[in-house]
């Protein structure tokens, strides 16, 4: 038997995937074989700017050298390492995470995803607190692993499932009176997204999320802040700071390991301490090359100074699409590099034309495209984006 190699055909890609993969994913009709910085190549050759980063993971572009050069290094050292040894990668990593964790996050849980990471924050916050009901928001989405699932909302993920294992009410985002109204002394978690992302990119009021803080703390209830694809886009770490304050566990992923599959879960001391051996566990969380990828791009995004640019560019990326004063955008909203542009019709038409037009970027709602770029996009992107989206909604 003859083992296909990686560089085959488009034909031969597409008949491949449709007859062996399971039928999870509306695909494009497309295949991406290589990336270099902020662009992406089909196996045809053709170049696309990329404007999704593969749903926010690629925050240093494609192909980076001194990532690249990290990744090698470790994968002539050491690729796995369970955590019951000590690991020099992993220590460094957990020191880099110290660096940017909110005030009180002091303690760290490393796995291989954003659901894996919500998975332990909100085992953890049951485990603290001994309570086992959740408060989350309607539009929310955590993930599709069975814990995640009961705190995302959307029925389409949730009804084929039901009835998921955690108890969890769902209320109006950015409604406080409505979140107070389900918070109360068998509340184990309240659980946000500081930035909505799936459902199109809505931002929480910083008085909200200030006020969300209080509530918990009066309730013996803990904050959990899902920063899985907010996180390092917002023109800082993580987007709750921008509010002033520190929830009791924060989970993220995506970027965190410029694509590498990372997620960690952060808590405070005292969560940690109430926390028992042996509750939780990851085989391959942890693992050395998972750790070097998280202290090269932590290092990366510090050296080049990437939360300021994206804060920058983000906020040129916003106004310069407001500006088009095209009649077909109702709205443009987000914060960093992380952008909803909301249409007054459906989206699929303005992304394929994008897409034949060589940029690349992504669905959030019917009526919302996405913006989640490479957070070592320039001037020149965001140039080329704003001209290609003026000729496609002309």
């Amino acid at each position: 038997m003859t083992i296909p190699t990686p560089m085959l055909a488009f034909d031969s890609i597409r008949e491949l995937e449709t007859d062996l993969q399971m039928p999870l994913y509306a695909k494009r009709d497309i295949a991406l074989v290589r990336g270099e910085g902020s662009y992406l190549f089909d196996s045809e050759g053709k170049r696309y700017l990329d404007a999704m980063s593969n749903y926010g993971v690629a925050a240093l572009g494609h192909a980076d050298p001194v990532f690249m050069a990290a990744m090698a290094d470790q994968l002539s050292r050491l690729t796995t390492c369970h955590q019951s040894f000590y690991n020099d990668a992993r220590a460094a990593a957990l020191a880099a995470i110290r660096q940017i964790a909110p005030d009180g996050l002091t303690r760290y849980f490393t796995s291989n995803s954003g659901a894996e990471a919500i998975e332990a924050g909100l085992k953890f916050a049951m485990m603290a607190t001994g309570r086992h009901n959740v408060v989350a928001l309607r539009r929310g989405y955590h993930g599709r692993t069975l814990g995640a699932l009961s705190a995302t909302f959307d029925p389409k993920y949730r009804k084929p499932f039901e009835p998921l294992p955690i108890p969890v009410t769902h209320v109006t985002f950015n409604d406080y009176e409505a979140l107070a109204e389900q918070v109360n002394e068998e509340t184990a978690a309240i659980i946000l997204e500081p930035v909505q992302g799936e459902a199109g990119i809505f931002p929480a009021d910083d008085d909200y999320l200030r006020a969300v803080r209080e509530l918990a703390t009066a309730n013996g209830a803990l904050l959990i802040a899902d920063e899985v694809q907010t996180g390092f886009r917002t023109g800082a770490p993580f987007a709750i700071t921008h509010a002033g304050i520190s929830p009791d566990i924060l989970c993220t992923a995506k970027a965190i390991g410029n694509g590498f599959p990372v997620g960690v879960t952060m808590v405070t001391e005292a969560i940690s301490e109430k926390t028992v051996g042996g509750a939780h566990g990851t085989t391959f969380g942890g693992n050395p090359l998972a750790m070097r990828a998280v202290v090269t791009t932590l290092q990366a995004f510090q050296d080049r100074n990437l939360y300021a640019r994206s804060a920058e560019l983000g906020d040129r990326l916003i106004s310069s699409v407001e500006a088009l004063e095209s009649p077909k955008i109702r709205q443009v909203r987000g914060r960093g590099f992380m952008i909803g542009v909301e249409m007054k019709e459906r989206i699929t038409p303005t992304l394929r034309a994008l897409q034949e037009s060589g940029v690349l970027a992504l669905p959030a709602s019917p009526v919302v495209f996405r913006l989640l770029p490479p957070l070592v996009w320039e001037e020149e992107q965001v140039n080329e984006f704003i001209g290609t989206l003026a000729k496609v909604l002309a």
